[in-house]
């Protein structure tokens, strides 16, 4: 199978948004609401719908929930450690680290539903849904603490009003009580799906920044390496322990190598540190899923 050219739709969302943003009317004032109209109400729908639309056999899903947490944990302690390294640490200003750790470990969930039904139809997509259900929570802890500790904000309230938390939630709760959507609604959501995946993509590109890459390269190497060699890596070592079937395998594999999550920026200029910075990463990690994707889903798999 060709991934690069499986990719392309993608990617050229991705292109179209930059495009369009930087060249057009519709600047980053527009798209800042349309980030919001996508986080806070289109992607909740998807999510929801995804994971409550076919019966989830919590038993036959474990092992891949297992692995995902695992891939989790281990990106976090990676990102984490950088500073302790004995040769790196001395090079790596710990309040630029704190904000640019998440980089290493989040996901772009826009791009990973996106593929996820591409590559394995509504089953990869539940299955892709699944671990961004149990993986959220974990990695929004991930991305917090550290800066939390500098800035002294609690995480505790930013996390309980988390919309793809609070979505997740309640479609696994939904899935596992037998909550079936009513049929006269089917088409509604699947259309309010549908426009969440388009619009997530093309605001991904409109919020790529190009300037201030060459801060902190060093830093910058670093979390780019654990998020685009070091986790497929380590996936393809979890889906040989847990003996994943195929399908799961190839879920975990692309959920190990999607650019990094789009959000990454504001959340780091939210909480008062170098934002621009951040959203260079971003950017630099979006255009490496090019790259990281076909080789989790190609070379490894």
């Amino acid at each position: 199978m060709n991934y690069a050219q499986l990719l392309f739709p993608d990617f050229s969302l991705i292109l179209c948004g930059y495009l369009v943003c930087r060249y057009t009317a519709l600047n980053r004032t527009v798209w800042e609401q349309v980030e919001s109209l996508v986080y806070y109400f289109l992607f909740p729908v998807l999510l929801f719908h995804s994971i409550v639309k076919s019966p989830l056999d919590v038993v036959a899903a474990s092992s891949l929930i297992g692995a995902g947490l695992l891939l989790g944990v281990t990106g976090i302690a990676l990102a984490y450690s950088l500073p302790h390294w004995p040769w790196l640490g001395r090079h790596i200003d710990r309040r630029e680290h704190a904000a640019s750790a998440q980089v290493a470990f989040r996901f772009n969930s826009f791009i990973g539903l996106a593929l996820a039904e591409r590559l394995a139809g509504p089953e990869g997509l539940q299955l892709i849904a699944v671990l961004i259900g149990v993986c959220v929570p974990l990695f929004n802890v991930g991305a917090v603490w550290p800066m939390a500790r500098h800035a002294q904000r609690g995480f505790a309230r930013e996390l309980v009003r988390n919309p793809l938390i609070l979505a997740t939630a309640t479609g696994l709760t939904a899935n596992l009580l037998g909550f079936v959507l009513p049929v006269w609604l089917e088409p509604t959501v699947t259309r309010l799906g549908a426009a969440s995946l388009a619009l997530g993509l093309m605001a991904a590109g409109a919020g790529m920044q190009f300037s201030q890459l060459s801060q902190a390269k060093l830093l910058a190497v670093s979390v780019l390496t654990i998020k685009h060699l070091l986790l497929p890596l380590a996936a393809l070592g979890l889906a040989k322990a847990f003996t994943l079937p195929p399908t799961q395998t190839t879920m975990l594999l692309a959920f190990s190598a999607l650019p990094t999550a789009s959000s990454a920026y504001v959340l780091a200029a939210r909480m008062g540190y170098n934002g621009g910075y951040v959203a260079g990463l971003v950017t630099l990690s979006t255009l490496l899923g090019v790259v990281s994707l076909p080789f989790a889903l190609g070379i490894l798999r």
